[in-house]
Order: structure tokens, then C-alpha cells, then sequence
């Protein structure tokens, strides 16, 4: 069990990484005056898919609450 909760928590910390990275790509991206829309939309749409995710395997990580 021990090494699944390694596995989910390595994994996280991989996805923030890219995530963190992203972000400085589009404030970079967003700062040139010949900005290709595209790209900068398809980045911002990878960032959010990285941030659920994430927030998908911090779910795991929860020891379930009763309701």
C-alpha cells in the first residue's frame, strides 16, 4: 500500500512540475507581440487537463470522509 501512495504522490509532484512549467511557457508565449493563438490556447488547455489530474490523484491520497 505504502508503495502505491509513493507511486500517487511521485506522480503528483511530476504533474506539478509540468504544470509549473507550462505556466511560465504561456506567460512567456503571451508576452510576444507575434503570439500564435493556437499554441497559447492548446498550452492553456494542457495546464488545466495537468491541474485536474492532479487534483484527481490528491483525491486518492484522501482517506475517505463519511458523509
Amino acid at each position: 500500500m505504502d508503495q502505491n501512495l509513493n507511486t500517487v504522490q511521485r506522480r503528483i509532484i511530476e504533474l506539478q512540475i509540468e504544470h509549473r512549467d507550462l505556466d511560465y511557457l504561456i506567460e512567456r508565449l503571451a508576452d510576444e507581440p507575434s503570439c500564435d493563438e493556437l499554441q497559447l490556447r492548446r498550452l492553456k488547455k494542457r495546464k488545466l487537463k495537468l491541474k485536474d489530474a492532479i487534483t484527481l490523484l490528491q483525491l486518492q491520497l484522501e482517506p475517505d470522509v463519511p458523509a
